[in-house]
């Protein structure tokens, strides 16, 4: 099994951890890999992971009435995906379809709270992280939308 701490430490979504956090996180996570046009999760599916991409390009769609499936946002390599392990109903919002081959990291998103509990400090920091990227993710789908529903 490839060690996964060189791997979780060179991310920049990891930047800033602690070397005993990044522990935490590699005693979570698993390689996966995805082939082209596969959805590594889908609307309305259980959300139970989230996934930092490694190699390739995935697009977030959602489903538009009288348009059918938009791409909203194209994640890149270096970049998470999914937050809503971390939200009830825990449920995923958008369909996640792979551009190309996708190699990526799915952290547990069970696991991951059970350290948040154990550890306040680690999860607090994993929190602050994973909601400047909502905030960002946020603004650029609102960007996206307004674009989309002004050609009309």
């Amino acid at each position: 099994m490839t060690d996964l701490e060189p791997i979780i430490a060179e991310n920049p979504f990891f930047r800033d951890f602690s070397k005993e956090h990044i522990a935490e996180f590699v005693g979570c996570a698993k390689n996966v890999a995805f082939q082209n046009g596969e959805h590594i999760f889908r609307e309305g599916g259980p959300a139970s992971f989230f996934y930092i991409v490694r190699h390739g390009s995935v697009a977030l769609d959602v489903f538009i009435p009288g348009k059918g499936p938009v791409t909203i946002l194209t994640i890149e390599p270096g970049e998470p995906i999914g937050w809503s392990w971390l939200i009830p109903p825990h449920k995923w919002h958008f369909d996640a379809r792979c551009i190309g081959t996708v190699r990526a990291l799915a952290l547990d998103g069970n696991c991951l709270k059970a350290k948040c509990e154990n550890d306040p400090e680690f999860g607090y920091r994993l929190m602050s992280r994973i909601t400047q990227i909502m905030e960002g993710r946020l603004t650029a789908t609102i960007i996206q939308m307004l674009d989309i529903y002004g050609k009309q």
